[in-house]
């Protein structure tokens, strides 16, 4: 699947530090997630140095090419979570991720239609937004930035889209941190692009019945697109047929 979908994969994730969710047992088995390389690996195998705020360091896999992809899923990777940055430039994130989590009580239907709330305002800005499945029940709405901002200040954008959203369409989305105070709304999870935080990669692979894909989409699309249908035995050939829906994803200032 991953040799499948290389060109898109690669677009998306290539060149970023990524954190690999381990499956040793099967995907129906436990699991880990794994920040650094083990110490015996491959010399072609690269790498770079990733830091939390208090200053853990990890020796984290970059995904230079479909080979470092291969051998990440020879260790029974599943699915990538990528940091928002690329390997050769570590301070500033250059991707504002928009993270539409759907509540108990909602599912996909209500996270695609706070998608297409949060699409009206990023239209309003001129900003252009970039929607993919989660793999599961929500959505992901990307937007790809100039490196001039370092994750704290990403984040703080990402807070102020919740609460518009929020004063918007209150009876839909909720910036509300405390779950208890959120009710059967779609929580805009900001804290995702915080300094420490990766988010589950396009075309990456969820260990679920079906082996869902955390698909990228185009707007048009969204009315007729069900999650559960993506999956690494349909995936491929939808790409195939229509291409790929992130291609000239562009930096914005």
């Amino acid at each position: 699947y991953y040799v499948a979908v290389r060109e898109p994969l690669l677009a998306a994730m290539g060149g970023r530090p990524v954190l690999l969710q381990r499956f040793p047992n099967g995907a129906e088995g436990s699991s880990f997630f794994q920040k650094r390389v083990p110490k015996e690996h491959p010399d072609w195998l690269q790498t770079t140095t990733v830091s939390t705020p208090n200053g853990t360091t990890s020796n984290a896999l970059v995904v230079a090419d479909i080979a470092h992809v291969a051998w990440a899923v020879n260790l029974a990777c599943l699915g990538f979570h990528v940091w928002p940055h690329r390997a050769d430039d570590l301070d500033h994130a250059d991707e504002l991720r928009l993270d539409l989590d759907p509540q108990p009580g909602t599912g996909f239907a209500q996270a695609r239609a706070a998608a297409y709330e949060l699409k009206a305002l990023l239209d309003e800005l001129g900003v252009a937004g970039y929607p993919k499945t989660t793999g599961n029940r929500g959505l992901h709405v990307y937007v790809r930035l100039q490196p001039k901002w370092d994750s704290y200040q990403v984040r703080a954008a990402a807070v102020a889209v919740a609460r518009e959203l929020e004063r918007r369409r209150p009876d839909i989305v909720t910036a509300a941190w405390w779950k208890e105070e959120r009710g059967e709304r779609v929580f805009l999870d900001y804290n995702q692009n915080a300094p420490h935080k990766t988010v589950f990669g396009a075309w990456s692979v969820r260990a679920r019945k079906g082996a869902q894909v955390s698909t990228p989409l185009s707007w048009d699309e969204l009315d007729d697109i069900d999650p559960d249908e993506l999956t690494i035995a349909t995936v491929p050939a939808r790409l195939e047929r229509n291409g790929d829906p992130w291609a000239g994803m562009e930096p914005q200032s």
